[in-house]
C-alpha cells in the first residue's frame, strides 16, 4: 500500500502533485491510502519499505475541463474518501472514459456529484449568510470582521467573491477551518479561528442589515417553512436580521391587509428608448462634436463628476473598449488611469502595443457607484444603461474606424454584440457587425484574483490575448 498524506483541509495543489506521480507510475487506486494532516492514517505515516517515492517532476495529467472543475470543487468537501474517489475517476479518464461525467447513473459519478452539490450549496450559503460587523483596531482604524461556520473546506474558494464585492473595505473572515484577510490590496489566507466575543455589540453595519431586510420583506409571501429551508437555523446566530423575523411574521397579516386596501400605483421606470431616440436626432458630424454632446449630457444614473471620453488617434488600428470609468477616471476625466488601467498599460507594453497608438474608451461614459461614507464603490451598469450609451459608442467607433475592436469584459462585449457574452467561454475573435472584434477579460478581473500561480497564469493569458489581437491587425496590413 502507498500512503499519501496531504495538508488538512482542501489541499488541491498537494492532490494534483500526488496524482501526477501516481498516474505516471500507474498505481492502482486500491493500492493508495489518502489522509489529511489532521487525520492520521491507520496504516502509519510512512510508505511501505521498499516503495519508491512518487516522482516530483511527473508531467500534468490532461483532463477534460468538467473533470478539472469537479476536482476543484470536491477537494473542498469534508469526506475523508474524496481524494480516493477522485483518483479512481482520473484513472478511468486516463484509461479512455473521457466522457465519464455524462454517465450520471454510474455509482462513482453519482457519489462525486453529490459531494460537488454539497460544496456548491455550502458556497451559496456562505455567500448569502455571511455578515460583516464593524470593529476598530487599537489605533482607531476601521475594519470589518465576519464569523461563519461552513460545513466544508470552502474558505479559500469563496475569496474571489468577497474580494470583488468588498474590495474597498479592510476585512477579515473568520471560520473554524481557516480565515481570510483583505487590506484593500492583497489577500492573506490564515489559520482556523475562534468566534470573537462581542462581535455584534453596538454595530451600525449590523443595524443596517436589519433595516435592509425589514424594508425588503414581503408580508404577502411569508412562508416560515420555506424560510427555514432556505435560511437554516444554524445560521441565525450570525445574522443580524434574524432578530427581526419573529416580529415581521406576527405583523404580516396586518401588513397584507393594508397593502390590499392601499391604492395601486404603477412603478416609475426610466425607459432608455426615449433617450436613445433623442441621441439619434443629434447626428454629430465629427468625433469632436460627438464628444461635446457626451460631455454636456447628464449621466443616466446621477452622481458622476463628468463624462469620461475616449482617448487616442482617429484611425487607430486597435480600439480597446472597457466597461465604464472608475473612481479615478471619473475624477481625472481620462480612461484607464486607475489600478486596472495601470495593469492594462503593463500588459499592452508586454504585448507590443503602444497605448498612444491605440484608441481607448468605455461602453458607458459615466461612473456609476454607491456611496459608503467617503468612498465611492463601483456598481456594474445594467443592460438598460448599456443600451442608453450604445448609440454614442457606435458613433464613436464609426469616427475612429479601427480595424479591430478589443472588448474588455462582459459589459463591453454586450455593448458591441447586443447579447450577453460569457467572456471566459467565448474569449477570442468575435464579429461585431461592421468591425472585427476580440473578446478578453477586463484588467479589474485580474486584480480581484488571489495572489498566486493562478493569478499569474491569468495575467499571462491576458497578455497572450493582446498579442493575438496585435497579430490580427498585422494580418490585415
Amino acid at each position: 500500500m502507498r500512503h499519501v498524506e496531504l495538508k488538512d483541509g482542501a489541499d488541491l495543489d498537494g492532490f494534483r502533485r500526488a496524482l501526477r506521480g501516481l498516474v505516471a507510475l500507474g498505481v492502482d487506486p486500491d493500492k493508495v491510502v489518502w489522509s489529511g494532516g489532521a487525520a492520521p492514517s491507520l496504516f502509519g505515516t510512512a510508505p511501505e519499505t521498499g516503495t519508491a517515492p512518487l516522482p516530483a517532476d511527473a508531467p500534468p495529467v490532461p483532463l477534460p475541463r468538467p473533470v478539472g472543475a469537479l476536482i476543484e470543487s470536491v477537494v473542498c468537501h469534508r469526506d475523508p474518501e474524496r481524494y480516493g474517489l477522485l483518483h479512481r475517476l482520473v484513472c478511468r479518464v486516463v484509461r479512455g472514459e473521457r466522457n465519464i461525467l455524462d454517465h450520471h447513473a454510474d455509482p462513482l459519478v453519482h457519489q462525486l456529484a453529490m459531494l460537488d452539490k454539497a460544496v456548491r450549496r455550502d458556497l451559496h450559503k456562505m455567500h448569502a449568510f455571511l455578515r460583516f460587523h464593524e470593529v476598530h483596531d487599537p489605533d482607531g482604524a476601521e475594519r470589518y470582521v465576519a464569523w461563519f461556520e461552513p460545513d466544508n473546506f470552502i474558505v479559500e474558494a469563496t475569496a474571489p467573491f468577497f474580494v470583488e464585492r468588498f474590495e474597498s473595505l479592510v476585512w477579515s473572515i473568520l471560520t473554524p477551518v481557516g480565515s481570510l484577510h483583505w487590506d484593500r490590496r492583497s489577500l492573506t489566507v490564515g489559520p482556523a479561528a475562534l468566534r470573537p466575543e462581542g462581535l455584534d455589540r453596538d454595530d451600525r453595519f449590523a443595524e443596517g442589515w436589519q433595516r435592509y431586510y425589514e424594508s425588503t420583506f414581503n408580508p404577502a409571501r411569508v412562508n416560515p417553512t420555506a424560510m427555514r429551508a432556505e435560511m437554516p437555523r444554524k445560521y441565525w446566530a450570525n445574522l443580524p436580521e434574524a432578530a427581526a423575523i419573529p416580529g415581521m411574521i406576527r405583523s404580516a397579516p396586518a401588513r397584507v391587509q393594508a397593502m390590499i386596501e392601499a391604492e395601486a400605483a404603477a412603478p416609475r421606470r426610466r425607459n432608455p428608448d426615449k433617450a436613445v431616440a433623442a441621441m439619434g436626432r443629434q447626428e454629430p458630424a465629427t468625433l469632436a462634436e460627438l464628444n461635446r454632446i457626451i460631455r454636456a449630457a447628464d449621466p443616466l444614473v446621477p452622481g458622476a463628476t463628468q463624462a469620461v471620453l475616449g482617448e487616442g488617434p482617429v484611425g487607430a488600428a486597435i480600439a480597446i473598449v472597457g466597461e465604464q470609468p472608475g473612481d479615478q477616471e471619473d475624477l481625472e476625466g481620462r480612461p484607464f488611469v486607475g489600478p486596472a488601467g495601470q495593469l492594462l498599460d503593463r500588459a499592452l507594453e508586454e504585448a507590443g502595443i503602444e497605448r498612444s497608438a491605440a484608441y481607448l474608451t468605455n461602453a458607458v461614459k459615466h461612473f456609476k457607484f454607491v456611496a459608503r461614507g467617503k468612498r465611492r464603490l463601483h456598481q456594474s451598469p445594467t443592460a438598460g444603461e448599456v443600451k442608453h450609451y450604445r448609440w454614442w459608442l457606435m458613433k464613436e467607433l464609426g469616427f475612429v474606424r479601427p480595424r479591430l475592436v478589443v472588448t474588455l469584459g462582459a459589459t463591453a462585449a454586450l455593448a458591441l454584440s447586443g447579447r450577453s457574452v460569457s467572456v471566459l467561454r467565448e474569449r477570442g475573435p468575435m464579429g461585431f457587425g461592421d468591425w472585427e472584434g476580440f473578446v478578453t477579460v477586463h484588467p479589474s478581473y485580474l486584480l480581484r484574483l488571489p495572489a498566486g500561480e493562478g493569478a499569474e497564469q491569468a495575467y499571462r493569458d491576458f497578455v497572450g490575448d493582446l498579442r493575438r489581437a496585435r497579430e490580427m491587425v498585422k494580418g490585415t496590413d
